[in-house]
């Protein structure tokens, strides 16, 4: 045989074969693209901070910000002083403290939740109508006014019949408000608490439509997050997996699953000196809820820790090694979102976040150039590590972590071109590859 000439390639099966398996197969292929459409390609916050509806302003953020960088300055005033308390590299202490002051001054708060529920509690209806009000003012107003983080939102009552009605109508006055001030925000978040049964999840979803009828919005305009606080929200009395359950009966409205620490701890019978997001319990449920929300878009969030970092020095340390170690930990977990309930936890959110993606960007960026360019290396990356290590410099670059110009230095790659390896199409090729 010449060099010129292709050598025979034979086949057994006809046409017809192929085509009767892709017709049997269809309704896999649909429900393949309605159950796992793959990570939404939206940023992610670092974490979610709940403030009581009373005590929501328009200054929230700001003074978060205010309080986070006097504590910083107070406890940790340099470089050198918070590498010590958090043991950070020497490589690492200085552009961390400097990016965590940065981002307190610049963006302290990355997710807000207005709380109608725990933190807020039972009040007359009249005082809740009110604040639920305000809080839609107050949201609506905060991209004018510079005092908006990128999300916001409420978490209102849960859907068990005792508050079942009051959480329905602060949900109903809050996106009347926003409606009347001009409209539902980029950036809008509602958390429904406390969720037993998937059938909570249908009845929100079913108000929802109702409201978007309403106002003549898209249909599925408005998602919400599912809080899971309850054993039953784990495993369902028939040995199911609820969660999984629950995120299907939202139709495709869900946009996250929020662990909740201490009301999951407290039904598993967890002594409160052991309430912990590091608990065993608490490691069981959230790979439940990371299997669960796999592939669907729906993204997973860590809870938080009651431990807060005020009185002296020495105390605010040992708050803050605490917060820091388990952030870390949940970062290597990839729960990429958390908690926070103090001002005083901003520092060492932002210190274990950027310390996580800085430590690990070299190597990231050289196995995704090496990935890109089919070079080769020590290790042999394929299309599902490209996922991972794209995916990993967007989320540090969205949180300030990495800046864009270094990135571009260290891979040669634009952004436009991480979101194609981090967002395969089916069958492993990458945007940029078709």
């Amino acid at each position: 045989m010449g060099s010129g000439q292709q050598q025979r390639v034979a086949t057994t099966l006809p046409g017809a074969v192929s085509e009767a398996i892709a017709a049997s197969l269809a309704p896999v292929d649909a429900e393949l693209e309605r159950c796992y459409p793959g990570d939404p390609g939206t940023r992610q916050p670092v974490h979610t901070v709940y403030v009581p509806g009373d005590v929501f302003a328009a200054d929230t953020v700001r003074s978060w910000g205010t309080a986070a960088l006097a504590a910083l300055d107070e406890h940790a005033p340099d470089a050198a002083s918070l590498a010590a308390v958090l043991g950070l590299p020497d490589e690492l202490a200085e552009p961390v403290h400097d990016r965590v002051r940065a981002k307190l001054e610049r963006e302290p708060v990355e997710d807000l939740r207005v709380d109608f529920e725990d933190g807020y509690g039972p009040r007359p209806d009249a005082e809740e109508d009110q604040a639920a009000a305000r809080a839609a003012r107050l949201i609506a107003q905060a991209p004018g006014d510079g005092t908006a983080a990128p999300y916001m939102g409420i978490r209102m009552k849960c859907m068990e019949a005792p508050v079942r009605d009051r959480g329905i109508r602060t949900l109903d006055i809050f996106l009347t408000g926003l409606m009347e001030a001009g409209g539902l925000p980029r950036g809008l978040v509602l958390t429904l608490p406390k969720v037993t049964y998937p059938e909570q999840v249908t009845a929100l979803v079913r108000l929802l439509e109702e409201f978007e009828k309403a106002h003549g919005l898209e249909p599925g305009r408005i998602g919400f997050e599912i809080q899971i606080e309850t054993s039953q929200a784990i495993l369902a009395a028939d040995g199911t997996a609820t969660v999984a359950r629950m995120i299907q009966a939202a139709e495709g409205r869900a946009t996250g699953l929020h662990y909740g620490t201490f009301d999951y701890s407290a039904c598993l019978g967890v002594s409160a000196a052991y309430q912990s997001s590091d608990h065993p319990a608490a490691d069981h449920a959230k790979a439940v809820m990371q299997v669960a929300a796999a592939g669907t878009g729906v993204r997973v969030c860590d809870g938080s820790t009651n431990v807060l970092p005020v009185g002296p020095t020495e105390k605010v340390h040992e708050a803050w090694r605490l917060h820091y170690g388990l952030t870390r930990r949940a970062l290597r977990r990839a729960y990429y979102q958390g908690w926070d309930m103090h001002p005083g936890h901003l520092p060492t959110r932002y210190a274990a976040v950027f310390a996580f993606y800085r430590e690990g960007f070299e190597q990231a960026a050289g196995r995704l150039v090496r990935y890109a360019g089919r070079t080769g290396g020590d290790v042999m990356d394929e299309p599902a590590t490209a996922k991972a290590l794209s995916g990993y410099l967007l989320r540090g670059l969205d949180c300030g972590a990495l800046d864009t110009a270094e990135v571009a230095r260290a891979t040669g790659l634009t952004r436009a071109d991480l979101e194609g390896f981090a967002r395969p199409r089916r069958g492993g090729l990458t945007a940029s590859a078709q």
